[in-house]
């Protein structure tokens, strides 16, 4: 970690959000093999996932903790308010405030950004080509808006993630079926993207727990250093891989910029193999259960 960014160990335990989600069950399977971490605390609203919980409820029963880690949101799907997001971010900053957290970590979504040929960097300008990824830019304005208005209370980052292994729709693949199928674009190739595997996304969190608030940018990209083929994931997972023509406005490649990331929190080419991706994944959820 950047000596800068540096501010030691967390001083308290971390309190996971969104505990019984994707992520959150992937988190908390990974969490005991990363080393250095200071004890999690999930939080959900139903019995069995740790603390039992929700916005609006007294926060009187939650322990002290020095971040909170925000994984609860909408995703899209039928029926569903994406502009909750926002709402959550906010009971999230205030939930942050009650427990004495000096942090308050966001989960965004890369999906904020146009997809295009470019490496995609913080400083681009977002122009989501969904509603999912406007709802999550919204979620980080709201961010930011509840920390200019409450200049003593925690500090915030969203993480722009790009996709989590595990908990997106080519894993949700690989557990639904043999085979998978995916889009073959104009040059031959399927798609890529910067995926991230759950205990690398569980050392970025720690990180982030260790260091200075003040010195942490207020958007991260996250994910591997480098892009993964999606072809080879589905292989290293041992599935056989049909083709179809990529539809009109599908995205060949998504790739991020993420030295700001690794300048917090190293990680090596190694975080983008496809083995490590799938075993990483698999070892998560046999944990998790």
């Amino acid at each position: 970690m950047d000596s800068k960014m540096s501010g030691g160990e967390a001083s308290g335990p971390i309190l996971l959000t969104g505990a019984t989600g994707k992520v959150g069950r992937l988190l908390r399977g990974v969490w005991p093999t990363v080393s250095g971490a200071p004890a999690l605390v999930p939080v959900a609203r139903r019995p069995g996932a740790g603390v039992v919980w929700e916005p609006g409820a007294p926060t009187d029963g939650l322990p002290r903790a020095a971040v909170v880690a925000a994984f609860w949101g909408v995703v899209p799907g039928p029926g569903r308010d994406l502009s909750r997001n926002a709402e959550l971010a906010g009971a999230a900053m205030a939930l942050g405030r009650a427990v004495g957290a000096r942090l308050v970590i966001h989960c965004s979504t890369s999906a904020v950004y146009a997809p295009g040929p470019e490496t995609l960097t913080e400083e681009d300008t977002p122009a989501p080509p969904g509603p999912y990824g406007a709802a999550k830019l919204e979620m980080e304005a709201a961010v930011a808006r509840h920390v200019a208005a409450d200049p003593q209370g925690p500090r915030a980052v969203c993480l722009r993630i790009g996709n989590v292994a595990g908990a997106e729709s080519l894993f949700d693949a690989m557990t639904r079926a043999h085979e998978v199928t995916l889009d073959r674009f104009a040059d031959g190739a399927g798609p890529e993207r910067n995926y991230i595997a759950p205990s690398d996304l569980a050392r970025v969190v720690v990180a982030l727990a260790a260091a200075d608030p003040a010195r942490l940018p207020a958007i991260l990209n996250v994910g591997a250093p480098r892009t993964t083929a999606m072809e080879a994931i589905a292989r290293a997972a041992g599935r056989p891989v049909l083709w179809r023509v990529a539809p009109e406005g599908a995205a060949r490649r998504v790739a991020l910029d993420v030295s700001r990331m690794l300048a917090i929190c190293p990680l090596d080419d190694r975080a983008a193999d496809p083995a490590h991706l799938v075993s990483d994944w698999r070892a998560a959820l046999a944990a998790a259960a």
